[in-house]
């Protein structure tokens, strides 16, 4: 089987964007982890796969999978890698509705070539994770990798704990991520942030996304930091969130208002891979 693909990557979170009609054949789980080998395959945190749209005023459904090959439901800088796509190769007007698994997104292609996109209202209900939790609460408390962490969480159309610490750049982050995502009180996993909060309207991010591990930026790592810091009443509507590759934009009025994300999509090279 003969895969076109086309490589892109927001921030150096980095996708193979793939069109493929709706009952076309998929890659299995073991072909995705061979294609996401980095010394072996092409290399990618995500696969993007583009399928004919499945709602009327749609411009595309697309499905995601992980480094692992899990298939998750939602990501906020690969949906603005397939908008920034679609805008370029169709001339199509800027603004864009995405459809996936987690739902309709929004989205819109600045004359700068940055791309924002509304990633829908944060849901802190546990169900919606789902965490095994009794009930609602800015933040939780249980006992990881021999100690007591203190995190929020929330779901941006996927499952999200977000931990604040003193500086991000020595949190233990690959250990109490793979530690929280092997909780059972999160039965499908989660991604685990670890936010280092600068002041109202810039903080600093490391991510360890699930079926991938730490990545360079994680789209709806950054919305989930920002809700789960307004939350607590630390931040500001407008935050500028650090991330290892760079700087995502991120806004958000609360309560039941969307969360708007912006950063740059940007396409890398083109090719063909043989199954």
């Amino acid at each position: 089987m003969r895969l076109d693909f086309i490589k892109m990557h927001g921030l150096g979170n980095d996708f193979i964007v793939l069109d493929l009609p709706a009952q076309s054949p998929l890659p299995n789980a073991a072909q995705w982890r061979a294609l996401a080998d980095r010394r072996t395959g092409i290399g990618f945190d995500q696969a993007l796969v583009l399928q004919p749209p499945r709602r009327a005023g749609t411009d595309v459904y697309y499905r995601i999978f992980n480094a692992d090959g899990s298939e998750v439901e939602q990501c906020g800088n690969g949906a603005r890698c397939v908008a920034a796509l679609l805008q370029q190769r169709r001339q199509a007007q800027p603004t864009l509705t995405l459809d996936s698994a987690g739902g309709l997104l929004h989205a819109r292609v600045l004359a700068d070539g940055a791309v924002t996109v509304n990633m829908g209202v944060p849901d802190f209900a546990p169900r919606s994770l789902p965490f095994d939790a009794p009930e609602r609460a800015s933040s939780y408390s249980l006992e990881v990798a021999g100690e007591r962490i203190e995190f929020g969480a929330v779901s941006i159309g996927n499952p999200h704990a977000v931990l604040r610490v003193a500086d991000v750049a020595t949190a233990p982050v690959e250990r109490i991520g793979r530690a929280l995502q092997a909780s059972s009180h999160f039965p499908r996993q989660v991604n685990v942030g670890f936010m280092q909060i600068l002041d109202s309207a810039n903080v600093r991010l490391r991510v360890f996304e699930r079926g991938v591990g730490e990545t360079p930026a994680c789209g709806t790592g950054t919305c989930a930091a920002v809700a789960v810091g307004r939350d607590l009443g630390l931040l500001g509507a407008d935050v500028r969130v650090h991330v290892p590759g760079g700087m995502l934009s991120v806004h958000w009025d609360g309560a039941d208002a969307a969360v708007w994300l912006t950063g740059p999509a940007q396409r890398a090279f083109e090719g063909h891979v043989e199954l």
